[in-house]
């Protein structure tokens, strides 16, 4: 349990690291809203060509094994992009689609692992696993804010974290459970999960959640300098708000779950969500503004992990439908951040945050596929 906990929160803080110097990047390569948007496309496509065949790999290799891979990939991807910061965005572009490829399988392998974890503990914990990438995630947000703060660079910043988990994680993955290769791909081929309508529907529901958490993570920074005025140490301040409240509530989820099932909480936090959205983009001043900032928080927390659980009902096509479910989930990162910049462009960075709303609330009119899948 532990092994996974540390897989999950090292992904959060790989991933974050960087997304907290994002407006530092847009600065030393002076890129406008839509070709921030397309650079930051790079990380999605990465993560989309990898998802979709991770059911079949992880069932070869295992989820360990698949994991120690990715994260070299990854490792390797950091480093380009460090040496992309000061150089051009033609070698930005690769080193994050490459982090984007390792992200991807190892994101899906390790959701694998903690449901194998979950269905032998016999009670929710998922969300706590995504409550460790949240951890991550805030250490990665406040580390970020803290060097930007001491004026370290964004190439030292990006090399120190590829260190960190190319040196980490390998000796993470020791602790995992040992569990038989997965035993779907000896009863059927683990690309007939794409034809599940459930399997289908739920990946829609985490994309519509994956997208509203995607987008305070690509952008809230980013809409709180352009959009309110603060400074760059704030504007990460205000992002590590949000990921901190996303993270109490994925620790504390799992006894609300319990009590009144994934139904009923998802759409109670669909709502959360929606009203956090709208006092960021409009609640006109900075203390309104962090506030739903933590709601926004708050109200994604449960999407993706219960998406996740509920996909792996059935512990025999786990991998294929986490790897399905994953793969269109991801597609948010594909289509969030082209589309945010490009309505930035338009409308302001800050007033583009109004897509998310509408897409959290296609979630929670197709909440009802959460329910628990019946032999």
């Amino acid at each position: 349990m532990y092994a996974v906990y540390a897989v999950f929160i090292l992904n959060g803080f790989a991933f974050a690291s960087w997304a907290s110097r994002i407006p530092q990047v847009r600065d030393a390569l002076d890129l406008n809203p839509q070709t921030l948007g397309l650079v930051l496309l790079a990380i999605a496509v990465g993560s989309l060509v990898s998802m979709p065949l991770a059911g079949i790999l992880i069932g070869r290799l295992g989820a360990a094994r698949t994991i120690t891979a990715m994260v070299c990939v990854q490792a390797a991807g950091l480093t380009t992009a460090a040496v992309g910061v000061r150089d051009h965005v033609a070698v930005l572009v690769p080193g994050l689609f490459a982090v984007g490829f390792g992200s991807g399988t190892w994101d899906v392998a390790m959701n694998v692992e903690g449901a194998e974890v979950e269905r032998r503990l016999k009670h929710s914990i998922m969300s706590r696993f995504h409550a460790g990438f949240s951890v991550g995630t805030v250490a990665g947000a406040l580390g970020g804010s803290a060097l930007i703060a001491l004026g370290v660079s964004v190439t030292a910043h990006l090399l120190a974290v590829a260190a960190i988990i190319l040196l980490i994680v390998p000796a993470a993955v020791r602790g995992f459970l040992t569990v038989e290769p997965h035993t779907e791909r000896h009863v059927r081929n683990p690309l007939k999960a794409w034809t599940e309508r459930r399997t289908l529907l739920l990946g829609v529901f985490v994309l519509c959640m994956a997208f509203t958490e995607g987008t305070g993570i690509d952008w809230l920074g980013v809409a709180m300098i352009d959009g309110y005025g603060v400074a760059a140490a704030l504007g990460s301040l205000t992002f590590a708000t949000f990921l901190a409240a996303m993270t109490l509530a994925r620790w504390f989820g799992p006894a609300a779950l319990d009590r009144y099932g994934r139904v009923a909480l998802n759409r109670a936090l669909c709502i959360c969500a929606i009203v956090g959205l709208l006092l960021v983009v409009f609640g006109g001043a900075v203390p309104l503004a962090m506030a739903g900032a933590a709601l926004w928080g708050v109200g994604v927390s449960q999407g993706f992990p219960v998406g996740m659980s509920a996909a792996a009902d059935d512990p025999r096509h786990a991998a294929a439908r986490v790897s399905v479910v994953s793969s269109i989930g991801y597609l948010a990162f594909l289509t969030g951040p082209p589309l945010i910049g490009f309505l930035g462009h338009e409308v302001g960075t800050l007033r583009a945050l109004t897509a998310a709303a509408g897409m959290v609330t296609i979630g929670l009119l197709i909440s009802g596929v959460l329910r628990p899948e019946r032999a």
